[in-house]
């Protein structure tokens, strides 16, 4: 937005501020970046692709901007920074804000934090696993067993994934395999894979391979 944007006076947003979006009755939260360029008109915002699509906009359509609602599962963040211990109610309400997008790159990085000077304890894993699946898309297989295989990971240039994965497929076990793109290494598996075949796959599409082909290497980015 501009910065001599009255909505941003009026609201006393500052640039990098979170904002919340709406259009009808989709919302979605995001950071505020100001221009004076004359890139963006008078009366106008542009959006990144993301919240274009998810807020189902079209040229013209009319954009309410304000403040969002105070994140309040960020008070039990900083009660684990501090070294308090979370329960699963805590850990449910951090992973709901953290997948409806309430928390920034900060936040995240808060969390994050929040598990290094004291490492969550055999509860807490528990309690945080089991969040991170109730507040998730989940897929459910018939023809089982389902099968998995995971490795210590960061080592440059291995990569086992795909061949241990088409093995195990080709003997008609079903292994939908979700895999991480570069972090410590110079490409990921997915990076690897996507050489060969799309990683970047819905729900939809990866129930629709696995009942095909067994098996599945997918770039284990939040789908849905």
């Amino acid at each position: 937005m501009r910065t001599d944007c009255h909505v941003c006076r009026s609201e006393g947003l500052t640039p990098h501020s979170r904002v919340l979006l709406s259009a009808g009755a989709r919302e979605v939260i995001a950071t505020l970046y100001q221009v004076a360029d004359g890139v963006v008109g008078v009366d106008e915002a542009r959006l990144s692709e993301a919240a274009w699509s998810r807020l189902g906009l079209s040229d013209g359509d009319p954009l309410f901007v304000r403040h969002p609602d105070p994140v309040l599962s960020l008070s039990s963040v900083r009660a684990r920074i501090y070294g308090n211990r979370l329960d699963g109610a805590m850990l449910r309400a951090i992973m709901s804000d953290v997948v409806r997008g309430q928390y920034s790159d900060v936040h995240l990085s808060a969390f994050i934090t929040s598990g290094a000077a004291v490492p969550l304890d055999r509860d807490e894993t528990v309690a945080l696993t089991r969040a991170m699946v109730e507040v998730g898309d989940r897929l459910a297989w018939t023809n089982g067993p389902i099968l998995d295989k995971h490795s210590v990971g960061g080592l440059p240039g291995n990569r086992t994934t795909p061949i241990v994965v088409a093995i195990v497929a080709a003997h008609g076990l079903t292994i939908p395999k979700t895999s991480s793109r570069a972090i410590t290494s110079p490409a990921g598996t997915a990076d690897t894979m996507e050489t060969l075949a799309p990683v970047d796959l819905d729900l939809p599409a990866i129930r629709r391979v696995v009942e095909r082909e067994y098996g599945c290497i997918v770039w284990a980015e939040p789908c849905g």
